[in-house]
């Protein structure tokens, strides 16, 4: 519930882009926020009220003229703490740069004093035009947020410009940031590795591990949600790249250990949540090797210890993070971990537990600090454990 407690005004004003706020009251109300939904008389032209209704649980303010509301312009955009328009159409957009009040989500966003998040959403040539430009610069200038638009098919065809509203995913996400960015994450460097290395075998055969990189996408996400530039340095894999998040590929261990120590002098914050190859095949060669060859014995050398690498180059004061993946004797395995590693903290699972560590979008781990605290956590799904990381990372940082 990561917006547990949050009131979130919804503003939709009128375009095809509509259906796609339905998905965006909902993901909202499903993070846990209240959620009003405010209609323009266009809005409501292309998604009926009920819908929206239906999907917060609230009713839906669509004119300044309905009885009982007639200080709901002012009361509820003082209330919440976070105004969402999307989508923002041109006309809308025209008319919040003039600061005219002629409906209901006009005069709210006019009486607005805190933070406004505008999801712009129309014709590409529409977007592209000097006036709707110069109305975005002014709204900036006022310190409006924006997100979008992207570039992709429109209602009436392909396009090869920015004019499609940003999918509602992506605009949860700068809303979390929004309301959470302000902590101590804000502003600091976190890296974060993510998923298994794959060593080759052959040039098509690799050793690798279960990893999906899920956990350090998580924390990726939660991290850029609390404000921080985020690198995240991500193994082979299918995981959408979180957004806002910078992401650089590797491959093998030996690729992920120079991107550790490239990116590590400026970070504040370093989360090792991948699972590196702990062992390569010593010699593999450059051609594949026929099945008809028969058996095959691999001689495998083990790989360098990234973490326990970084030792003497961590920068001082940063906050480093290990993970301790054990089949038994989980807790004190990773304990020894942290100390033979000089950690701040580790998180540490068992291998074995029920829908916890690889494969899984659960996780039960237990975080052990180099104060000696130690916290075990219930299963989780791994965003709440990755929040819970960070609400221990951002303790370390003081």
């Amino acid at each position: 519930m990561r917006l547990a407690g949050r009131h979130v005004l919804l503003g939709v004003s009128g375009g095809i882009a509509s259906y796609k706020s339905c998905t965006l009251a909902r993901r909202l109300a499903e993070a846990g926020a209240r959620v009003d939904v405010v209609l323009t008389r266009a809005a409501a032209e292309f998604v009926r009220p009920v819908t929206f209704e239906a999907l917060t649980g609230r009713p839906v303010l669509t004119s300044l003229w309905t009885p009982g509301t007639a200080l709901d312009h002012v009361r509820l955009p003082a209330d919440a703490d976070l105004l969402v328009v999307a989508p923002a159409t041109a006309d809308f957009l025209a008319r919040a740069a003039l600061g005219l009040a002629d409906d209901l989500l006009a005069a709210m966003l006019l009486a607005r004093t805190g933070p406004v998040l505008l999801a712009p959403a129309m014709n590409d040539a529409m977007f592209a035009h000097p006036a709707t430009q110069e109305n975005l610069a002014t709204l900036r200038r006022r310190g409006l947020h924006l997100v979008g638009p992207e570039v992709g098919p429109l209602a009436e065809g392909p396009s090869e410009r920015p004019g499609r509203m940003s999918e509602p995913e992506v605009i949860l996400a700068h809303a979390e940031r929004l309301l959470h960015g302000a902590g101590r994450l804000s502003g600091r460097r976190v890296v974060v590795t993510a998923g298994a290395t794959r060593e080759p075998l052959d040039p098509v055969r690799v050793v690798t591990n279960r990893s999906s990189g899920r956990m350090g996408y998580r924390l990726a996400e939660a991290a850029w949600a609390r404000g921080a530039e985020v690198l995240l340095l991500a193994g082979p894999g299918t995981l959408p790249d979180p957004v806002g998040v910078a992401v650089r590929r590797v491959e093998t261990t030996v690729e992920l250990e120079a991107a550790v120590r490239e990116a590590l002098p400026a970070a504040d914050v370093l989360v090792m949540a991948a699972a590196p190859a702990d062992y390569r095949p010593a010699a593999p060669p450059d051609r594949k090797r026929s099945r008809q060859a028969g058996a095959l014995q691999v001689t495998l050398e083990p790989t360098a210890d990234i973490l326990a690498g970084t030792r003497a180059v961590r920068p001082v004061g940063a906050v480093v993070v290990g993970f301790a993946l054990e089949t038994g004797d989980a807790v004190a395995k990773g304990r020894a971990k942290l100390e033979r590693k000089d950690l701040d903290l580790v998180v540490v699972n068992d291998a074995l537990e029920p829908g916890a560590g690889f494969e899984h979008e659960t996780n039960r781990v237990t975080l052990i600090d180099r104060d000696g605290g130690e916290r075990a956590l219930p299963l989780l799904d791994k965003r709440a454990v990755a929040e819970a990381i960070l609400d221990a990372v951002e303790v370390r940082l003081g």
